[in-house]
């Protein structure tokens, strides 16, 4: 089928890249102190095994970030979304009761946002998505920044 549309989003924001910078600097000081000049880090110092750790699991984090992506790709057929490295839907047209663009405002933060009015939500950023629902009741959204484009698709969709 021939894809109608399709985005792709990730985390570009630039404050939450200054913010990840500053918790991934913590860790790179604390080995530098500890294990370059062999003094203690702080009041209470981890081990070295410790910090070690604590230094890949922050920079795990922050590489999470980097690769995470929202793709939503839309055709005849159906309704693709792949938020990676979480979740992956296909919905056909067929199972859904309504679709329509919102502005869902703030959620709690970006990101997968469960138990909304709109089901779960999975954006990366701003407050526009499409919002779904399928014929067994159960509601999710989507984030987009193509509002506009998002919006021809919806209204042309065969369910209605």
């Amino acid at each position: 089928m021939k894809i109608e549309f399709k985005e792709e989003q990730k985390f570009t924001q630039w404050w939450l890249w200054l913010i990840l910078s500053g918790i991934g600097i913590l860790p790179i000081f604390g080995i530098y102190k500890q294990l370059i000049l062999g003094e203690k880090f702080g009041d209470k110092p981890m081990s070295d095994f410790g910090l070690i750790i604590f230094c890949v699991f922050i920079f795990g984090l922050i590489a999470m970030f980097g690769f995470m992506r929202l793709k939503t790709e839309i055709d005849q057929n159906e309704i693709r979304m792949n938020f990676f490295p979480f979740v992956k839907k296909r919905v056909n047209w067929k199972e859904i009761k309504n679709a329509e663009i919102v502005n869902y405002g703030f959620v709690g933060g970006w990101g997968i946002r469960l138990w909304t009015k709109y089901g779960t939500v999975y954006n990366t950023k701003g407050d526009k998505g499409l919002a779904i629902e399928l014929q067994n009741g159960k509601k999710f959204l989507i984030g987009t920044q193509k509002e506009t484009e998002l919006n021809k698709i919806v209204e042309k969709a065969s369910w209605q």
